[in-house]
């Protein structure tokens, strides 16, 4: 069992407690890679708190690639040798310097969400009036689609927010996408031949691919998918992110939805499965509704989740299915359990019908642009050194690097100065690889002096003999 030491007087949260200590346990080596942490239920025991403090504190770690999450088997430590060989150079020095290096370390993770304003008061508050009122009743077991009054709490957003027209009886809560996604393949059925965006959400196409599904990637262009593409492969279901294409950014224009709209009307079995993420954060103009929500034929799946609007640890998801897919779910799946804690389910719907969602995630939009322009504005005194695209939504930028400097010599570099970036090469289905190094970069869990000083940083080891003769110019 891992002991760890909270200290319940701190202004620091209880769930930030816990990540710096895993995570300081990684990097020194004491909790060697493929170790199993305990369950959030057992180490929520022990350390006498909340299950959701630790999960809060699992999903830091898991977004920030400390630990991973292995479906039906736990949580187990990843591989970070480099970390640990940083930490370990500076065994010998003080513990000011080693907790200098640590704080020195600029993870622009595209998966990271800012936590800082998250709002435990009002979390807490909600928790204890739920349970207050309801008591023993959130201990039974509830419906398996998820409560019912959650679903229509949810199906309101939806509607409001996105667009999206919904019935209650239509959506399932699940504990992620993940979870649904597999639950989705059950409903497709076995027989399916899938098209999905190169690049693409890696997760969801290793959830594909495992059930398994033949795979047609499909070019992603400016404007999003290529419909040219689409229409020339044998694929009866599509997976998109329209709203915001993950990972290169694009937004799909109205021209580009209706003839995917038009792709899947063209066949009795078609469907497209609209992967809704982080449509909550856009910076330029307004919303961009659903595609769900102009579709005339009922052929669209809608996957959406709280855990980048809300926090990670919230591991809840939902699908909205076309009439014909939810008979089928009705008749012969309906039978699974719901995946969340109906304690959850019970804030997360009191969160959304009592207008905090809303306003927290009003604020997260600013906080995040203001991050996301002071990103830019650093990015641009290089402007004749990279490219950004993919600027005007979302929680990370693609940065494409103007050197003859490889991918993996950028890394390597990039590390030197404790930076750590995320190649766009990862992304590809295929093996394809960009005409010149990009790389996502995240901005949320960064402060904005991190933000400065990474860019900075990181500028100057890959130009450096450039940046140098121009400052001597000035």
């Amino acid at each position: 069992m891992l002991i760890i030491p909270l200290n319940l007087g701190s202004k620091i949260p209880l769930y930030e407690q816990i990540y710096e200590y895993i995570k300081r346990e990684i990097k020194t080596g004491k909790l060697p890679v493929a170790t199993k942490l305990p369950s959030s239920r057992n180490l929520a025991q022990s350390l006498q708190i909340s299950r959701s403090t630790v999960e809060l504190a699992y999903q830091q770690l898991i977004s920030e690639g400390y630990i991973e999450s292995v479906p039906k088997s736990g949580y187990y430590v990843q591989g970070i040798a480099d970390l640990i060989r940083i930490t370990e150079r500076k065994q010998s020095h003080s513990k000011e310097k080693v907790e200098k290096v640590e704080r020195l370390i600029y993870d622009f993770s595209p998966f990271a969400v800012d936590l800082s304003e998250f709002p435990f008061s009002t979390w807490r508050k909600l928790s204890n009036q739920c349970m207050n009122d309801m008591n023993q009743s959130l201990f039974l077991l509830g419906e398996n689609q998820g409560d019912l009054s959650l679903r229509e709490a949810i199906g309101a957003y939806l509607h409001s927010s996105r667009g999206v027209k919904v019935d209650a009886s239509q959506i399932i809560v699940g504990a992620g996408a993940d979870y649904l996604l597999v639950l989705l393949s059950q409903i497709l059925g076995n027989e399916q031949i899938i098209a999905m965006e190169n690049p693409v959400y890696k997760r969801a196409y290793r959830i594909f691919q495992g059930v398994p599904y033949p795979i047609r990637p499909i070019t992603v262009n400016s404007d999003g998918i290529s419909i040219e593409e689409l229409m020339e492969t044998d694929a009866t279901i599509v997976y998109v992110t329209p709203s915001h294409q993950y990972p290169l950014g694009a937004v799909m224009p109205i021209k580009r939805r209706l003839e995917l709209l038009r792709w899947a009307a063209k066949g009795n079995d078609r469907y497209i499965i609209e992967d809704d993420h982080d449509s909550e954060f856009r910076y330029k103009g307004k919303p961009i509704p659903s595609l769900q929500g102009i579709d005339e034929n009922d052929r669209v799946i809608y996957l959406g989740t709280f855990s980048r609007a809300i926090a990670p640890a919230i591991r809840m998801g939902y699908m909205v299915l076309p009439q014909r897919l939810y008979q089928i779910y009705k008749e012969k799946y309906s039978f699974y359990a719901s995946t969340v804690s109906r304690i959850d389910q019970a804030i997360v719907c009191e969160f959304l019908n009592g207008g905090y969602f809303e306003r927290h995630v009003n604020k997260m939009r600013k906080r995040y642009k203001m991050k996301h322009d002071l990103l830019l504005r650093e990015l641009k005194l290089y402007e004749d050194r990279i490219s950004i695209t993919g600027e005007n939504a979302g929680l990370h930028i693609v940065v494409s690097f103007h050197t003859s400097l490889t991918e993996q010599e950028i890394i390597n570099k990039a590390r030197k100065q404790q930076i750590e970036l995320y190649p766009l090469s990862k992304h590809y289905i295929t093996d394809y690889q960009p005409d010149e190094p990009a790389f996502l970069l995240g901005f949320a869990n960064l402060s904005e002096k991190l933000i400065v000083a990474g860019v900075k940083l990181l500028m100057k080891e890959l130009f450096k003999s450039t940046i140098d003769k121009v400052s001597r110019l000035l």
